[in-house]
């Protein structure tokens, strides 16, 4: 078999999911042809499938220098190369690795719309970053929109229709957490008032995507759109309101909202932070998350509760009736947190509260634990950090991690990114959650959603008064079994899981934003 002919049968074998199949072919390759450096990223892209993250990451980082910037399919490779370190420093944990890494893919990639991607991706992951301040953030927007300035916006214009337009913006219309706490908002507005159309950058479809869309008005898939095309269509449509749900997450389309299709134009929901971006005139939140308004270009809208109504038919799972700290006769807190969220100070504090509560276990659960080599790297560090890690249980991700709040006792926040549907997917389980918070609204989701389900002591603001919660709950067993039968009874009655008092909620807010809005164009064109 030639050179040629292996390369492309392990590419088939690659894109066939036969992993072994196609490594024994670069490892020929690698011997008989150690410049070809495409063989290289083939290599570390099947460790990245794999989850072999620290693998992959040894690969690229010796290929990355060998690549000659001046030939351009290099130039991109080098691109793709920096973007899927800073995948692997994401998964890792390695948060300011992981930034500098999607800055650099930005810098060096030459399409644009993989330039904002890897910005995007820089600016959701810096939530995860210690002391990362408003300067630091605003710089990053700054560099974003630097690669808007292609975008020529639309010009104001307010619409006289019989009901208000909303139009949502998203690539999650499916099963994901922001359906999750968006699906009243998506398919509960009333129809004598509004009409809802929904911009789908993603083309996948499941049950939840087709009960969304016989809720529509009408229903636009964009995913292969030009930002311009996309736009248009949301200009032709009249939309009064664009709701974007993804803010910097995957898959988003910031640069269509750029345009400034609709009359007013919110985000919110799917992301924790500001947009950075001056074509949102709002962002929303509600009196417990909003904190310092002054990390955002947008003007935040204020619900009077919650700003998310959290979705349970998706978690029709039954939970057990006493916390397992019964049966085994010892604590297990835990964290199901996306591991990004898991900064070294925060395992600090985690070990701080297993020593003052003795025999306890800490269950963490993500797929950085599916493979032996980041599991072992994650249990290196907790060593560093002076964890006994056989007090640890590290579990890969799995369909039935809703069971395993069964196993845990009392949930753990992490800081400064919170959690999000984790934490409501604890309370499902009848499982506590002990969050800390700050000023910015992303790390002010546990002390809203704690507050609304009713236990807002359980929320705090220093690392002290965290610590003395969770070895509060700890020793009290009468009062963790009390939460485990009752707790998913106080969500369903709280106005987590209202749903139609808060639709009618934002149902207001959205006629007196289009109002403020409409009054402003009129006093603009005198």
């Amino acid at each position: 078999m030639s050179f040629f002919e292996k390369m492309t049968t392990a590419f088939e074998h690659y894109a066939t999911k036969n992993f072994d199949a196609a490594l024994t072919l670069i490892d020929e390759m690698e011997k008989s042809a150690p410049d070809v450096k495409r063989v290289f990223m083939l290599e570390a892209w099947i460790y990245f499938e794999r989850g072999e993250y620290l693998r992959a990451f040894d690969v690229l980082i010796k290929l990355l220098p060998r690549l000659d910037l001046s030939l351009p399919y290099e130039k991109l490779w080098a691109a793709q190369t920096t973007n899927r370190l800073g995948q692997i420093c994401d998964v890792l944990s390695l948060t300011a690795e992981a930034v500098n890494f999607y800055r650099i893919a930005a810098r060096l990639h030459h399409e644009i719309p993989k330039i904002c991607a890897s910005m995007s991706n820089a600016i959701f992951v810096a939530n995860a970053l210690e002391n990362f301040s408003r300067e630091d953030f605003n710089e990053l927007y700054a560099e974003y929109k630097n690669f808007l300035s292609d975008i020529v916006p639309f010009e104001p214009k307010t619409y006289n229709h019989k009901k208000i337009r909303v139009g949502f913006l998203s690539a999650d219309f499916h099963q994901h957490p922001v359906t999750y706490w968006s699906f009243a908002l998506l398919t509960q507005l009333d129809k004598k008032f509004f009409d809802t159309y929904f911009y789908s950058a993603h083309s996948f479809v499941d049950d939840m995507t087709q009960t969304i869309q016989a809720t529509a008005h009408e229903w636009r898939d964009i995913e292969k759109l030009s930002d311009e095309n996309a736009a248009k269509i949301i200009r032709d449509d009249e939309i009064d309101i664009l709701f974007d749900l993804s803010g910097h997450t995957a898959g988003n389309r910031l640069r269509v909202a750029a345009y400034r299709p609709a009359t007013v134009q919110i985000s919110g929901i799917g992301y924790i932070n500001s947009t950075g971006l001056d074509c949102f005139d709002y962002f929303l939140s509600d009196v417990h998350c909003a904190g310092d308004e002054s990390w955002f270009t947008e003007k935040l809208i204020r619900m009077p509760q919650t700003h998310f109504c959290y979705n349970s038919q998706l978690t029709k799972v039954e939970h057990a009736t006493e916390p397992p700290c019964l049966r085994k006769g010892y604590v297990t807190f835990g964290s199901f947190n996306n591991f990004v969220k898991v900064t070294d100070k925060m395992l600090s504090v985690w070990k701080k509260i297993l020593d003052r509560v003795p025999n306890s276990r800490l269950l963490l659960k993500h797929k950085v634990f599916n493979s032996d080599d980041s599991k072992n790297f994650i249990s290196e560090r907790l060593k560093t950090l002076g964890f006994d890690v056989s007090r640890v249980d590290m579990r890969g991700y799995s369909f039935d991690y809703l069971e395993q709040y069964n196993e845990m006792d009392i949930a753990l926040d992490t800081f400064p990114y919170t959690g999000g549907v984790t934490t409501c997917e604890a309370f499902w389980m009848g499982v506590p959650v002990v969050s800390l918070y700050g000023d910015n609204h992303g790390t002010r989701f546990g002390l809203s959603m704690l507050t609304n389900v009713g236990l807002p002591e359980l929320a705090v603001d220093n690392v002290d008064e965290y610590i003395s919660r969770a070895v509060m709950l700890a020793n009290d067993f009468e009062l963790l079994t009390l939460l485990r039968r009752n707790l998913r009874g106080m969500m369903k009655k709280s106005p987590l899981m209202d749903g139609n008092a808060y639709v009618r909620e934002i149902e207001k807010i959205f006629a007196e934003i289009l109002l403020d809005a409409q009054k402003r164009y009129l006093r603009d064109k005198r």
